[in-house]
């Protein structure tokens, strides 16, 4: 591929996304315009984007790479991902009714509005936030090195500098409805790719010479093992249910059923999709069995397509890695401003300040992003250690507090410290994390056994849900609370 070309038409595709961008988030006026789009999005928008976002980063450079090496292991991930998305529908579309702005205001309202698991969580989910922003820019920096032939760290630096314009200037509009158009190119693409991949090198059956048997069992059991299998759909779909972005797809949702609608068609496109990425990764291992990096296994398929049409692929691919990444960039600055001002100031942004500090933070935001790309590239990897680490403990707090109503901030916080103490356990433990594939598994079943037990043992909240939501209400809007029946308020 010419590397000029390449660099040319992206540069006029960036542009013409920006100014989608700029066009649709013009009449922004508060920071509910610039972090929630208005809480107004209908379903299509909330559908695109939520596709937009799943089909990014991991399933194009990472479940391509893993099904690169371990074969129909790479469905694995679009497995995962798709029955996490169906559990949030099922689950948790009802949450939009409470109007939360971030996900540490969802897990208050479930522990009895305790300011301290609300800041314990904001703190938590923020560097979650930014960990997902890195995974990325890690991505498109992957795309920019191989289709540009720079060096990948200069790419991932330009990757994080385009996120600041691509944010900065539209805002959560310009974030779905660009997230809406690339995930239309990008679905057709990967069909059209894995198609043309497998006619390219002879047919199905050269395949199957070419590709390790053990890595054509079902999802490669027979290479990976069954619970390291096993752990990495849990991985993932564990990382859904608890990924922040995915939360303020809820919050912005026009309604419930808006919600749930997108998330159940999202669920089921993603489940069918989770073949594609199995497909290509085998057929480029056929091509070449020797590549440097298994990130560049998606990349390097590209060049069964006809040129025009590879750059097509490549273009979307990149602008849905940034797109996936900039719900995370929005995220993140949301639980500052919501989360972190507030802990600090003690009440929220003045409105008329809202999206100028908005702007500043992203700056912020990107640039621990861009810390935490430049120690990795091996995307499946650094995914699943940080969802272990940070998410398996939010998992467990939200499924408790959604449907146990006796969860208090001590079982919240017990969830929390019980889950990293686990995973970091395994990941200190080369057998053990042999045996398990990834930390998630024990992370998420020793943060449910604390957080159970830790509830059990101590006092109930002394707030009702109901009262516990009018307090983290009033608070957003910068309204005094009053103390509710002579309770005091919980710290």
């Amino acid at each position: 591929m010419n590397n000029i070309s390449f660099l040319l038409w992206f540069a006029i595709y960036a542009l013409a996304m920006i100014t989608l961008g700029w066009y649709v988030s013009r009449n922004q006026k508060n920071g509910d315009d610039f972090l929630l789009g208005g809480r107004s999005m209908p379903m299509i928008l909330t559908l695109g984007s939520t596709v937009g976002t799943m089909v990014g980063t991991g399933s194009s450079v990472g479940a391509v790479g893993f099904g690169y090496l371990n074969g129909w292991a790479g469905m694995l991930y679009g497995i995962g991902g798709a029955i996490g998305i169906l559990l949030v529908a099922l689950l948790f579309a009802p949450v939009r009714k409470m109007r939360f702005m971030t996900m540490s205001e969802e897990i208050c309202y479930y522990t009895g509005g305790s300011r301290l698991v609300k800041n314990l969580v904001a703190i938590l989910i923020f560097i979650a936030s930014i960990g997902w922003l890195g995974a990325h820019i890690l991505g498109g920096g992957l795309y920019l090195a191989w289709a540009s032939g720079i060096d990948i760290n200069t790419a991932k630096i330009i990757i994080a500098l385009a996120f600041i314009v691509y944010v900065g200037i539209g805002g959560y509009s310009a974030v779905v409805w660009i997230d809406t158009i690339q995930s239309i190119v990008l679905f057709l693409g990967f069909i059209l790719m894995a198609v043309l991949a497998v006619n390219y090198v002879g047919g199905w059956s050269h395949i199957q010479q070419a590709v390790d048997p053990a890595a054509q069992s079902l999802f490669a059991v027979d290479k990976l093992g069954l619970i390291p299998a096993f752990s990495l759909a849990l991985v993932i779909g564990v990382g859904v249910m608890a990924t922040p972005s995915y939360r303020q797809r809820i919050y912005s949702a026009k309604t419930v059923g808006a919600v749930r609608q997108s998330f159940t068609i999202t669920g089921v496109l993603y489940l069918f999709f989770s073949f594609l990425p199995a497909i290509i990764g085998m057929a480029a291992w056929t091509m070449n069995p020797h590549l440097e990096n298994s990130g560049f296994a998606f990349l390097f398929a590209t060049q069964v397509l006809p040129h025009a049409l590879a750059m097509v692929v490549l273009i979307a691919g990149m602008s849905a890695n940034m797109s996936s990444g900039s719900s995370d960039a929005i995220a993140s600055v949301s639980i500052i401003l919501r989360d972190l001002y507030t802990l600090i100031t003690g009440h929220m942004p003045a409105e008329d300040k809202a999206i100028r500090l908005s702007r500043i933070m992203l700056v912020l935001v990107v640039g621990l992003a861009l810390l935490f790309a430049l120690t990795s590239n091996d995307i499946i990897s650094y995914i699943t250690k940080m969802i272990s680490m940070i998410m398996s403990g939010m998992f467990v707090c939200s499924m408790l507090g959604r449907f146990w109503t006796r969860f208090n901030w001590q079982g919240a916080v017990a969830a929390l410290v019980g889950g990293a103490g686990a995973a970091s356990a395994v990941l200190m433990d080369s057998q053990w994390l042999a045996f398990w594939g990834n930390p998630c598994f024990p992370s998420v079943l020793f943060s449910l056994l604390f957080a159970v037990v830790v509830t059990l043992v101590t006092p109930a909240s002394k707030l009702s849900r109901e009262e516990a939501l009018e307090q983290i209400t009033r608070e957003r809007e910068n309204r005094p609370t009053p103390v509710i029946l002579g309770k005091k308020l919980p710290e």
